[in-house]
């Protein structure tokens, strides 16, 4: 009996044991889970673009502030376990969406049909209060959804702005054309009657004084012709200019979506939102994850541009830089433009930047408009030196 006891003690005890060592490891599981959940969500926040995670049946789980901002309209109903098209119907209903005014059920049927699909194709969507958003959503590896928000009603304006002016401008064009046109021949029209008239005159008998005198009026008319016929040539000249500023106005254009950029950093999402940036303004997008890659990558194929994080693993961004700086003179390889992409911004950080050989540094939080207009800068010919 006294051993029977203390056997049963003893599994007792262990057993209460194991419940403790349980309890403990469920608090530890539960204690890092939620310490991935906040640093998920610190991440995410740190977005400047609205981001959204949707379970495999397109239910709201997580969302980052940017994204609530840009649905503001519908911000109210966003929970988690709500189906985003349930949004999207009361959305409709309270005319958020323009487009689907007069057709909304044929527009909700094609917006889920997106969002089931998710292959990551981009399109655009038009808010109540005119903004434009580029929307891409794009299935991750356990089925569900992730989602990016990017304004660009800038982007919009700015083209439309360009289209107005390019239409004033060659408004303005033709009716110069028009008025010189218009001016070459009311004066013609005189002056031809001027010519005959002396013509007609000289071959009367003329007194030498008189002779002299139609000899004038010849040369002063011989002198406005030239003059007119001058007038002619400038408008002829304005027309050709005109022309070939349309042609190079055409080539800003096409020249635009055959922009080949390398950008290299070694979180997706980032990658991602680079990506929706530059594709906006129609540059072609080439990512990598790491500095190793990067260097790989370029010196497999010619870019215009190169965008570099500094912080990534195998070879960080400054070795990265320094690495094709140093290739590109040992190879006399004309120099490729590197913009550094990076959330440290010190003078120091810059600094080093400039020193390993960077045309540029941008700090993160990345803006749509200053990642574009940094390229756009970066790949411009530089201006030709004064005569």
């Amino acid at each position: 009996m006294i051993g029977g006891g203390f056997l049963g003690g003893l599994r007792a005890g262990w057993r209460r044991l194991v419940r403790r060592l349980a309890r403990a490891a469920l608090l530890d599981a539960e204690h890092e889970a939620r310490i991935a959940r906040d640093r998920l969500r610190d991440a995410i926040e740190a977005i400047p673009e609205g981001v959204v995670f949707l379970d495999a049946e397109g239910r709201y789980i997580l969302w980052n502030q940017r994204y609530a901002e840009i649905y503001h309209r519908s911000a109210d109903l966003f929970r988690p376990g709500l189906p985003l098209v349930e949004t999207l119907r009361e959305g409709v209903r309270r005319g958020d969406y323009p487009d689907a005014v007069g057709r909304e059920e044929e527009w909700l049927a094609d917006r889920a049909a997106k969002l089931v699909q998710a292959t990551g194709e981009r399109h655009e969507q038009q808010v109540a209060d005119g903004r434009w958003l580029l929307i891409e959503d794009r299935r991750t590896r356990e089925g569900g959804i992730i989602g990016l928000r990017v304004d660009i009603t800038q982007m919009k304006r700015q083209a439309q702005a360009l289209e107005q002016a390019l239409a004033h401008a060659e408004a303005a064009n033709r009716a110069k054309a028009e008025f010189l046109a218009d001016m070459s021949h009311e004066l013609r029209t005189p002056l031809n009657g001027v010519l005959g008239l002396a013509q007609a005159l000289e071959a009367t008998a003329l007194d030498a004084r008189q002779n002299e005198l139609v000899a004038d009026i010849r040369a002063s008319a011989a002198q406005l012709d030239r003059l007119v016929t001058g007038l002619l040539d400038y408008r002829d000249a304005e027309l050709a200019a005109e022309g070939r500023a349309r042609d190079v106005q055409s080539a800003t254009h096409a020249a635009a979506p055959e922009l080949r950029i390398l950008a290299a950093d070694d979180n997706p999402t980032n990658r991602k939102v680079i990506e929706l940036m530059l594709a906006a303004a129609g540059v072609h997008v080439v990512t990598v994850e790491d500095g190793a890659a990067a260097v790989e990558a370029w010196r497999a194929a010619d870019f215009d541009a190169i965008l570099m994080d500094l912080r990534m693993p195998v070879m960080d961004g400054l070795s990265a830089i320094r690495a094709i700086r140093a290739e590109e003179r040992e190879a006399a390889r004309p120099r490729t433009p590197i913009l550094v992409l990076s959330a440290n911004t010190s003078a120091a950080d810059r600094r080093a930047s400039a020193e390993a050989g960077a045309d540029g540094h941008l700090g993160k939080p990345l803006k749509v408009e200053e990642v574009i207009a940094a390229v756009q800068a970066a790949v411009a010919p530089p201006p030709e030196a004064p005569i």
